[in-house]
């Protein structure tokens, strides 16, 4: 199952990493982080992540951790 972290006490609320998830996973949360922000939170409750790193690319302040899920072998 692959997912992303994001540290939320980092992150500015710059919304870049929503616009670019194909699976439409990464949102602004209801709640404000130390700074005052509005973060972005992953939401994923069917687990349709792919791991494609689109969000960590885009992200400006690189607070976003990608965890892929190794694809089995084909025989």
């Amino acid at each position: 199952m692959s997912h992303i972290v994001i540290d939320e006490d980092r992150c500015k609320g710059c919304e870049l990493c929503t616009l670019v998830c194909p699976q439409d996973l990464v949102h602004m949360a209801d709640r404000f982080n130390v700074k005052g922000y509005r973060p972005s939170e992953f939401v994923d409750p069917e687990s349709r992540c792919t791991g494609c790193a689109l969000c960590a690319q885009m992200c400006p302040d690189v607070v976003i951790e990608v965890y892929r899920t190794p694809r089995k072998k084909r025989e």
